[in-house]
């Protein structure tokens, strides 16, 4: 009998890390990958072919041809097992394998029988997802198809890099502008100042009076150390952020705020929340929801958290969150809190995670726990310079309050 405990790599840690890397937005790439995912079954001549990214629960379908799939737990995955291995991983009769033959595509449709994974290897060597095709009969794939499958996971991969990309150029840029747009403000008044103040000395010519030549030159002074001091600003500024410093920024034109935070959210894990008919919303704070801010990392650390509540909390539960955009005299804050009615933690729980030492168990339905989804949100949210507060008491649910800082410019 084939062992059911769940499969864990070892490096699953820095495995997703690695995945966070790429700040993917799951509901975003399915035109991304169409092509590569129907070239991928064209080659096998399978019926069907997925792109799957994992993260600690959930087996994310970014695009697929042949099976409109968005996403599946983890643990009812096959992918969870290529991502195991080095180079593939095949059965060839799911309905068979005792780890697959109960799962719901292959007692029903589409009633999958053989399967071929190959990892999505990230150039660190870590596996972030998998290249798969299924078919309800079995496929013989010779080495010429082989071959070409990992051609077409590799393109994968280096898409998804071009993306990250693409993506860090466009928040320098939106960065850039909104600096330009500030120091251009801020120069005009002094700098206009001593134009000014120059035009009256020059309008006079010799019926200046020494006196009030050097009350102008001393207001010209002045200006000139606004404009030095502003230059010291921006410089310090630079080197504040070359340094390291990963505040997120917060612009008028990045087009991601509460509202699209919300649109997405309720997209992506709605699915999970009908699955156990958990009540789940959320909510957000109207008067900044307008402002737009980076969404560096944002899914990744709420879709844990929100993932995380729906595993702990029973059927016709609830799970609710929480978005606001506080523009407080210390800063501009984004307060992200995910309360849930699940089984709540222990007070040696709460310390564990807050050590980074917690370890996982299963969920209220049965779900597998991995362990690694809180440690992994502990990471970001430090990384990001911002704090996350765990209440919760056995039996009465948890709540996670999250307080990320900006910045303007």
């Amino acid at each position: 009998m084939t062992s059911l405990v769940p499969t864990v790599p070892a490096n699953e840690m820095e495995r997703l890390l690695s995945l966070s890397e790429y700040d993917i937005d799951y509901s975003d790439h399915q035109e991304t990958f169409k092509d590569l995912a129907k070239l991928a079954a064209k080659v096998t001549g399978t019926r069907i072919s997925l792109v799957n990214l994992i993260d600690s629960l959930t087996q994310w379908t970014i695009s697929n041809y042949g099976l409109d799939l968005d996403q599946m737990l983890r643990e009812d995955s096959v992918c969870q097992y290529t991502i195991m291995e080095t180079d593939h991983f095949e059965v060839a009769d799911l309905s068979s394998d005792d780890r697959f033959k109960d799962k719901f595509y292959v007692t029903g449709e589409p009633n999958a029988r053989y399967y071929y994974g190959i990892p999505l290897r990230a150039g660190n060597g870590l596996n972030i997802g998998a290249l798969c095709v299924l078919d309800n009969e079995h496929i013989t794939l010779d080495p010429e198809k082989i071959e070409l499958m990992k051609i077409i996971a590799d393109e994968i991969v280096s898409r998804l890099k071009t993306q990250r990309v693409m993506e860090s150029l466009k928040a320098k840029l939106i960065e850039a502008k909104q600096t330009q747009k500030k120091v251009a403000h801020d120069i005009r008044g002094p700098l206009g100042g001593i134009i000014g103040l120059a035009q009256i000395i020059r309008d006079q010519g010799e019926t200046n009076q020494m006196d009030e030549v050097l009350e102008f030159i001393n207001l010209i002074y002045k200006s000139g150390n606004s404009i030095l001091d502003l230059a010291d600003e921006i410089l310090s500024s630079h080197k504040k952020e070359s340094s390291g410093s990963t505040a997120v920024a917060l612009t008028e034109s990045s087009g991601f705020n509460l509202s699209v935070f919300k649109n997405k959210l309720d997209k992506l894990y709605s699915p999970q929340a009908r699955h156990k008919g958990i009540d789940f919303q959320v909510r957000i704070s109207t008067p900044t929801e307008m402002i737009s801010f980076s969404k560096n990392k944002l899914l990744q650390i709420t879709g844990n958290l929100i993932s995380n509540a729906m595993k702990f909390t029973p059927d016709s539960g609830r799970v609710h969150v929480d978005l606001s955009l506080m523009l407080d005299a210390g800063g501009p804050n984004l307060r992200i809190v995910v309360s849930d009615s699940g089984v709540g933690m222990s007070k040696e729980n709460i310390r564990a995670i807050s050590a980074g030492t917690a370890s996982s168990t299963d969920g209220t339905d049965g779900e597998q726990g991995y362990g690694f989804g809180l440690a992994l949100v502990k990471h970001l949210v430090g990384n990001l310079d911002g704090k996350m507060v765990v209440s919760s008491t056995l039996g009465n649910g948890a709540t996670f309050e999250i307080d990320l800082p900006q910045k303007f410019h």
